[in-house]
């Protein structure tokens, strides 16, 4: 189980960089650096002033990051704000640990929502949660996650059953020859090509591997060439799904194995309480039966 946490993203990392020179030929400084770092709600600036005592320049350079981004902190503090049941620890500690590599993710200066991603993520929270008590309370779990992260859960699941039902009716031929038909399916698989092709608005993720691999599977394109071709539809690096899928499949083995300990562990919780008032009627019973003999003594 805690395979899930093992999926990694890229750090969020927004930074711009503008250099201002200034020329000077009457002053010289005794150090080589003074700096000034002022602080606004919006964002930081760093102001540094470098003198060179030969050249007597005055170099100043402007570092600035954008900071209204949400803080790990506050996206958790939403989704527990958000779902105030209790989540029994085998999820917890998955799902805690989940939301803190997606918000990662979520606010890299290149991230875009795409349906594949959300394919992705909905067949990895799906297959986590299964089992779970009670149906009702998954899917609130579900869209308390997704609204953390200022994104639309009904758009994740929409998203998510429109492929479904599109690579259902795909073979392997058709499935990697989207680009030669038209359709709303093809459209978005259009789109993720050309933002992946041109290296701009977009960020490739596990998920995203997650989420081409149910499409394969949907479409039962089980030959390895044909991840390859997709890939190359796709203008996205074969060697990272590969590599990102093998971890998937190592997370579903274990996850299989937390559910199979966490069985055992209900069944024999169950039995132990079962043991526990049998033995609380027997005490009654025998209690009881001495309160007549007594009763009936007298």
């Amino acid at each position: 189980m805690a395979a899930v946490s093992s999926l990694a993203f890229s750090a969020l990392g927004q930074s711009t960089e503008r250099k201002v020179t200034v020329h000077s030929t009457t002053r010289s400084f005794p150090s080589n650096f003074d700096g000034v770092r002022l602080r606004t709600n919006v964002c930081y600036h760093s102001f540094g002033v470098r003198v060179s005592n030969l050249t007597s320049r005055i170099s100043i350079r402007c570092m600035s990051s954008v900071t209204d981004v949400p803080t790990v902190a506050e996206t958790k503090s939403k989704f527990l704000s958000a779902y105030k049941r209790p989540i029994p620890s085998i999820y917890n500690t998955v799902l805690q640990e989940l939301i803190v590599q997606q918000h990662l993710m979520r606010y890299k200066r290149t991230y875009r929502y795409d349906a594949v991603f959300a394919l992705g993520f909905v067949t990895v929270f799906d297959q986590l949660m299964e089992g779970y008590p009670s149906d009702e309370d998954r899917e609130a779990i579900f869209q308390s996650y997704i609204r953390a992260l200022e994104e639309d859960p009904e758009k994740y699941r929409n998203d998510a059953k429109k492929l479904e039902e599109w690579a259902s009716a795909q073979n392997a031929s058709s499935l990697v020859s989207f680009s030669s038909r038209e359709g709303e399916v093809e459209g978005i698989l259009n789109d993720i090509a050309e933002r992946a092709g041109s290296k701009k608005s977009f960020s490739y993720s596990r998920f995203f591997a997650i989420g081409l691999f149910r499409l394969l599977e949907l479409s039962n394109a089980t030959e390895p060439t044909i991840l390859e071709k997709l890939c190359a539809a796709l203008n996205i690096d074969k060697r990272s799904v590969d590599r990102d899928l093998d971890v998937y499949r190592n997370l579903l083995s274990k996850l299989v194995q937390a559910k199979e300990l966490l069985k055992e562990y209900v069944d024999r919780e169950k039995k132990k309480r079962e043991e526990r008032v049998e033995s609380q009627k027997a005490s009654e019973a025998v209690a009881k039966c001495l309160g007549d003999y007594q009763y009936a003594g007298r």
